[in-house]
Parts: C-alpha cells; structure tokens; sequence
C-alpha cells in the first residue's frame, strides 16, 4: 500500500516559482504512474499532470502546457511538480494520486498553492 504526502507549497507573486513534492511511504510506488491534480475554492478537482513508471513520458493539462514540469526519482519514492510563471488562476491545494489520469478526488492532505501579489 502506497501512501502519498504532498510539501512545498506556499505564497507566491505572479510570476514566481515553486516546487512540490510527494514523498511516497510503503512499498510500489514505482510501479504506478503518478498524477497531480489540484482543486481551486470552490471548484471541482482538475487534473494537472501525469507521468509515467520511469519517467520517460508526461502528459500536461493546456492550461499548465509550458510552465510545469512533472518529474520522479523512485530511488527516493517521490514525485514532484516544478512550477515556473504562476498565475493567480493557479491557486489551489495540489495534491498527487497514482494510477489513472483523472481529477481523482482527494484522499491525502495535498499542499496549498496561493498566488497574490
């Protein structure tokens, strides 16, 4: 069984940049692909990125396309999404899940992302 804890979200300017992680406890975790998803207040879960077993392919939402990068190092069981050029559209809790590319509903404590000025 695979447990998932997301870190290294925060407040931001426009423009700035941050990286998260999700370290990833138990044993399997490189058997699946990994996704981030994010939920803004008030809105449904959106999903944000996938990626594969060994990381050779990703897969990007249009409206991240060019400014997020997903990566992972099963040596370290974790997951991370590096974020460059944020907006304030990109407020919102991240949080990862493993297996299908969906805006899988949370079930971890996610990480809070706010972009102000």
């Amino acid at each position: 069984q695979v447990q998932l804890v997301e870190s290294g979200g925060g407040l931001v300017q426009p423009g700035g940049s941050l990286r998260l992680s999700c370290a990833a406890s138990g044993s399997g975790f490189s058997l699946y692909y990994m996704n981030w998803v994010r939920q803004a207040p008030g809105k449904g879960p959106e999903w944000v990125s996938a990626i594969n077993i060994d990381g050779s392919a990703t897969w990007y939402a249009d409206s991240v396309k060019g400014r997020f990068t997903i990566s992972r190092d099963n040596a370290k069981n974790t997951l991370y999404l590096q974020m460059n050029s944020l907006k304030p559209e990109d407020t919102a809790l991240y949080y990862c899940t493993k297996g299908a590319r969906t805006a899988t509903s949370r079930t971890t404590q996610g990480t809070k992302v706010v972009v102000s000025s």
